[in-house]
């Protein structure tokens, strides 16, 4: 009775061992198991001094909302200044509030005329009976040459015809220094022309802003010799270019 008693208590005693070993065996696997996510992100905001760490930033207050083509990092003043909505217009350029022509009235540019240019004709090759006036600005000012010149040869009662195709875009402006241009057809190669005569006589008037009317009185231009001109007479608008003004 006695040995039943002790294998009994063997037993139970050798179960409790088990037991035992197998609830410390349990406890040593689990602390070798990894952290769950939430558990490794709270234990890295804690500070190494055991103070509590400050709440992490809300990240989808954080982010920019589609379609927005600002930078995440930091933006320059300029940046911000010219992403504003409420930012100025540039300044419109003080060139633009009038016309450049100073202190002119109405800040209208003054006409050329003889007061402030220099005009000289010269005879071309090409094309034949053809010669070229050219206007040289001599003022301290910009101005207008208007339209076309009126020429008289000699003592001629009339002026030649225009060579409305000469006509330009715009009226040609000539700064201190610069020069424009017009041809002058004499007369017809094929001598279909009438009325013709030579002279070394030449007085060139200017328009003003309304066409036909001339100002500045006639300037005389030294031709250097004897012209013979017929009724096929032509002159040509105000060119800035040499080509343009010899090309009709």
């Amino acid at each position: 009775m006695r040995n039943l008693r002790f294998r009994r208590a063997a037993r139970t005693s050798a179960l409790g061992t088990a037991a035992l070993v197998a609830a410390l065996s349990l406890t040593a696997c689990q602390s070798d198991s990894p952290e769950p996510y939430d558990a490794l992100a709270t234990a890295s905001q804690q500070p190494a001094d055991g103070k509590s760490a400050a709440p992490a930033a809300n990240t989808d207050t954080d982010k920019k909302p589609a379609g927005d083509s600002g930078s995440t990092g930091s933006v320059s003043g300029t940046e911000k200044d010219s992403g504003s909505s409420g930012a100025k217009p540039a300044a419109k350029p003080a060139e633009q509030a009038g016309n450049s022509g100073g202190g002119d009235t109405g800040g209208a540019l003054p006409t050329c005329t003889g007061a402030n240019t220099k005009l000289t004709m010269t005879s071309v090759k090409r094309p034949i009976n053809h010669m070229l006036l050219t206007v040289t600005n001599t003022g301290s000012k910009s101005c207008n040459a208007y339209y076309y010149p009126f020429l008289r040869f000699g003592e001629a009662q009339s002026v030649p015809r225009t060579v409305e195709d000469s006509k330009p875009q715009a009226v040609v402006t000539l700064t201190p220094g610069q020069s424009a241009y017009a041809g002058v057809m004499t007369a017809s190669a094929d001598g279909s022309g009438t009325g013709g005569y030579s002279t070394n006589d030449l007085s060139v008037s200017f328009q003003g802003a309304k066409e036909g009317a001339s100002t500045g009185g006639e300037v005389s231009v030294p031709l250097g010799k004897e012209v013979y001109v017929d009724s096929t007479l032509a002159v040509t608008y105000w060119q800035t270019e040499m080509d343009d003004a010899l090309m009709y």
